[in-house]
């Protein structure tokens, strides 16, 4: 997880709407993220599997430090006089544009990486070849032709990889006989035959209704009626004929999958693994520094920003525990204080967002995405354009504000906070409504 400044992809936070499109390239000018560092003095830390990010932001900082040094050449030349701030200096010539100074209400936030895609795969194991009807096997006898067991089962059919399964919808076939997907919570687990009560014996007949078939009422008992819908549904799949469901007849899911990757292939012995599979619908996933988890909750809504700058809106359904993300992978296992170091350095937060107008997210499949997180909010302060900002000899900052006479007059401010773009500025001199002076 890497948080980044909001000066590179600055969100619409800002309240009311209609703050000004400010344009970058003024020299002095101060970006959000330099004057963030130099007011707290705090600087991001970046883990290592973002290097290639990191090195882009690292650059942006070098060129900005660059220009605020370029600033203070200009102010140690006397491009600004006067040096106890005290008043408001003058200086010549007349701002390239101005904005007005605003009252609104302004939202920090933090930027955090994440990845869009279908969540963590689940695996399908073969368990049909276990549930196989011994009847066959009795009719045929000792040394019958019926199986035995698992003996001569063999996969003959699997999806491709990138499917969407359905209710109904085989997920692979064992002997040409089709394991179906039903929608639920509780796999089969037991035998199901006349007589059988229970919550999965309600599923079964929800999904036998929701496929078509009928005869018997959804409901927890095990009938006769669920018994000949049973025989027709196992006649349409190829199956024996028995009326009887066992582990194994089917496999069962919350809703519709998507087939992540195959494990096995047609004419692999039956009983092993063999696909994985998530949901259908894309989500967000980021592991968050543990020093930000009281900036989400579940059910709230956050802005994501998509890798072509657009955005959608994600809400949190699930959070997990902190934990080392390394955790298994032997990196994060060492001994002593640089191993413990390294433990509290990897330690994330898992977070899961689901997005609800998927159509919005285009045809990104997998993508890495940043997630927008509102960290605070200043009701009813003033506010300038972060690049309104200039550098002052012996330090601190001010803004320019045209004079009455011509030229313009440097007025001190000091800096709160900052969000979208825009920086509370606070003094003597500052008054809702006045020109200041920014880049064109």
């Amino acid at each position: 997880m890497t948080t980044h400044d909001e000066t590179q992809h600055p969100p619409a936070v800002a309240e009311p709407a209609g703050a000004p499109a400010v344009k970058e390239g003024r020299t002095p000018a101060l970006t959000q993220e330099m004057a963030r560092q130099a007011v707290t003095g705090e600087a991001g830390r970046q883990p290592a599997d973002r290097r290639e990010r990191r090195t882009r932001r690292t650059a942006l900082i070098v060129v900005v430090a660059t220009a605020v040094a370029a600033a203070a050449g200009l102010a140690a030349t006397g491009a600004f006089s006067g040096d106890d701030g005290s008043t408001a200096q003058a200086a010549p010539g007349r701002p390239a544009a101005t904005v007005k100074v605003q009252r609104l209400t302004l939202t920090s936030t933090e930027t955090v990486d994440a990845t869009l895609g279908h969540g963590e795969p689940a695996a399908v194991t073969d368990a049909s070849s276990a549930s196989v009807p011994s009847a066959s096997a009795s009719a045929s006898g000792p040394g019958g032709d019926g199986p035995s067991g698992a003996d001569g089962e063999f996969v003959t059919w699997v999806p491709r990889e990138g499917d969407t399964l359905g209710r109904g919808d085989a997920v692979y076939r064992v002997n040409e006989r089709e394991v179906p997907l039903l929608y639920g919570s509780i796999p089969f687990y037991r035998t199901l035959k006349p007589g059988s009560q229970g919550a999965d014996v309600r599923l079964l007949e929800r999904n036998l209704a929701e496929l078509g078939y009928g005869g018997f009422t959804a409901d927890d008992e095990y009938t006769s009626g669920t018994a000949e819908a049973v025989e027709e549904w196992q006649d349409d799949l190829n199956a024996e004929e028995t009326g009887i469901v066992r582990p194994g007849d089917a496999v069962v899911a919350p809703g519709a999958r998507r087939v992540a990757e195959l494990r096995t292939s047609p004419g692999a012995v039956a009983g092993g693994e063999v696909l994985t599979w998530t949901g259908i619908e894309r989500i967000v996933s980021m592991d968050l520094d543990p020093r930000h988890e009281a900036l989400v909750k579940e059910g709230l809504r956050v802005t994501v920003r998509l890798p072509d700058g657009g955005t959608v809106v994600g809400e949190v359904t699930d959070i997990g525990t902190v934990g080392n993300d390394n955790a298994g992978s032997g990196s994060g296992s060492g001994s002593g204080a640089d191993g413990e170091s390294r433990g509290a350095d990897e330690a994330t937060l898992p977070v899961r967002l689901k997005i609800g107008d998927q159509q919005k997210l285009g045809r990104y499949q997998a993508a890495s995405v940043d997630v927008i997180l509102e960290a605070g909010s200043r009701e009813n302060v003033l506010a300038v354009p972060v690049n309104a900002l200039m550098a002052r000899p012996g330090g601190g900052y001010a803004v320019e504000v045209p004079a009455a006479g011509g030229g313009q007059d440097m007025v001190p401010v000091e800096l709160g906070t900052f969000a979208g773009g825009l920086v509370e500025v606070k003094g003597p001199g500052i008054k809702e409504g006045m020109d200041v002076g920014v880049p064109k």
